[in-house]
């Protein structure tokens, strides 16, 4: 089991969800969230040229099965790539459990 994290630009978050589900990924956590990186943003204020310290991000988690990580990724870097700096990141990592509470169930088929 892994746990996928995904921070992406606001706008691309209709597409990255609907090609989730096109690839049969349903259940995702969805966060707003702020950062930085390479990208940077100039605006004006009050007639002034002023750079944001933190930019608002998605950041959306998905708990998935081995044999689900690719297709997951895929999905997410098809849809959110704009090919501009400040696209996102994708981080995977391994997941040692997961208990469904309502269940009791633990494991791959809790996810």
């Amino acid at each position: 089991m892994k746990l996928i994290t995904a921070i992406i630009r606001e706008t691309q978050l209709d597409q990255v969800r609907q090609a989730l589900i096109d690839a049969e990924i349903t259940r995702i956590t969805v966060s707003r969230t702020s950062g930085h990186g390479q990208q940077i943003r100039e605006e004006i204020y009050r007639g002034k040229k002023v750079i944001p310290n933190l930019i608002p991000k998605i950041k959306i988690e998905i708990a998935v099965n081995d044999e689900f990580v690719d297709t997951t990724v895929k999905a997410i870097i098809n849809e959110a790539k704009t090919g501009e700096v400040g696209d996102g990141k994708i981080f995977i990592q391994p997941l040692e459990e997961c208990i469904r509470i309502r269940t009791g169930e633990k494991g791959g088929t809790a996810i």
